[in-house]
């Protein structure tokens, strides 16, 4: 074996421990190779900085410049080639892209958006500064500029925005030999990533796809009208979410964007509904928690800005629900029993309610719940909420019995927990759908109208009741 033969055969070695190194079992990047980037940009040794990010996919570059701080970030996009740093920026997080996109030199970016889809183009571009963003779009090929600039013109979180405007289409009376030759032709010009070949008609307007594997197993002499598919047509103005639904009802792989008039303008591919689905669902578990996604860079007074007003919403249902406790105060004072049992009761509602909340949140996201089974799914969570609540006073009621002796107090907590347990699943799957009418994110304020009734009625049916029949 030749020197340079020996050589190469240990830089492939090399490069493989270190992608062994670089990712856990789980892959996530371990710490021990985040460090050694670390290591590697303090003592300024260049090679060492690439080889090590030479060993790393795109993705995970993008994860690693979440672990470090901004000023190792400039270090990173010193050593990726423009190919890589549009990888790299497609994968980012919005916060960390904002910080990044300011130390790439305008000229690197233009460079690197050319490489890029044009639905992440845009997307980084819309990320950009008016000054830097007029200087990137100058440096740009007219024809790569003109397409981010037609999806900028588009509302965000709508297909327009999503979708690539690089789209394989073909006349309904080309066959597939012909379609087969156009794509081996067309090489750089067609889309980097395709899975139908969408038939038009004079009008550009979709009447049926192919898929390619359909289209490699079918005859050359094959006219496209006879082996295509129906096709499911996005329209461009719909809302992403609306999107990924159609896209998960119907097990679609890609689909085409349309315009009102019906004119095809992209397409829009599974790859990129992935990520909208992981991305509504995190909003919908965070609006849960009455927060936002704070992002790995966020700022404690942005943290503070987010979760503040909720809280302070928080406070207000709270006293509400406190000046039930001032209203039985006297009975409070009569038996002190009462205010160690209360925050029993509260709890327990609070729980239940949150269950019933989180069904209900998922499956209106779902379009599992609307009007023609609403009843029944109500009428469910009340009976499921009467049932556990029965359950529940049993339990309470006979460790209230052995601890106190008390067999009305027993009586009175176990009341209380029906009734609160029943409320608690009215209120958890009535709000949310009630919001939903209003055209309100049912996942946003919810969890605080329902802590409020389950802490309202779990106060008042427990101190009520212990009026009536303990005092």
């Amino acid at each position: 074996m030749t020197r340079d033969a020996t050589d190469l055969t240990d830089r492939k070695a090399a490069a493989e421990d270190l992608e062994d190194l670089a990712l856990k079992d789980d892959y996530a990047l371990n710490p021990a190779f985040v460090a050694m980037v670390v290591d590697a940009a303090d003592r300024g040794d260049a090679a060492r900085l690439t080889e090590l990010l030479t060993a790393l996919h795109p993705a995970d570059v993008a994860d690693l410049m979440g672990f470090l701080p901004a000023d190792y970030r400039e270090d990173i996009l010193a050593h990726l080639a423009p190919e890589t740093l549009a990888e790299v920026l497609a994968e980012l997080d919005t916060e960390i892209r904002e910080d990044v996109l300011e130390h790439v030199p305008s000229a690197t970016l233009a460079k690197a958006l050319e490489e890029m889809d044009s639905d992440d183009a845009a997307d980084v571009v819309d990320d950009l500064e008016d000054d830097k963003r007029a200087q990137v779009l100058a440096a740009m090929p007219e024809q790569e500029r003109a397409a981010i600039e037609s999806s900028l013109a588009y509302e965000d979180e709508t297909a327009g925005r999503l979708m690539q405007r690089e789209v394989l289409s073909a006349p309904q009376f080309w066959t597939v030999g012909q379609t087969i030759d156009y794509v081996r032709r067309a090489g750089d010009e067609l889309p980097e990533l395709f899975f139908d070949v969408y038939v038009v008609d004079p009008a550009m307007k979709p009447v049926g796809a192919v898929p390619v594997s359909q289209l490699l197993r079918s005859k050359r002499e094959a006219a496209l009208a006879q082996i295509m598919e129906p096709v499911t047509e996005i329209a461009v103005d719909l809302d992403q979410e609306e999107v990924a639904y159609i896209f998960d009802k119907y097990h679609l792989i890609s689909a085409p964007v349309v315009e009102p008039g019906g004119r095809l303008v992209g397409q829009i591919t599974v790859d990129d509904i992935v990520g909208v689905i992981q991305e509504e669902s995190e909003e919908d578990i965070l609006a849960l928690a009455g927060v936002s996604d704070a992002g790995r860079d966020a700022g404690i007074l942005d943290i503070v800005r987010s979760r503040l007003p909720w809280l302070v919403l928080n406070t207000l249902t709270a006293a509400v629900a406190v000046s039930v406790i001032q209203a039985f105060q006297n009975e409070v004072a009569k038996l002190v029993t009462l205010a160690v049992l209360l925050p029993v009761v509260a709890s327990l509602g609070g729980n239940a309610a949150t269950q019933s909340l989180a069904v209900a949140v998922r499956a209106l996201a779902s379009r599992e719940l609307n009007a023609s089974n609403a009843l029944r799914i109500v009428g469910r969570e009340m009976v499921v909420g009467v049932a556990n609540g029965a359950v529940l006073a049993v339990l309470m009621g006979a460790g209230v019995y052995v601890l106190f002796g008390d067999p009305w107090l027993s009586l009175t907590i176990g009341l209380a927990l029906i009734i609160n347990l029943f409320v608690a699943a009215a209120a958890g799957i009535l709000a949310p759908m009630a919001l939903d009418r209003l055209g309100r994110d049912p996942a946003v304020s919810s969890a605080v109208f329902v802590t409020f009734v389950t802490d309202f009625m779990g106060f008042l049916a427990f101190l009520g009741l212990a009026a009536l029949i303990l005092l």
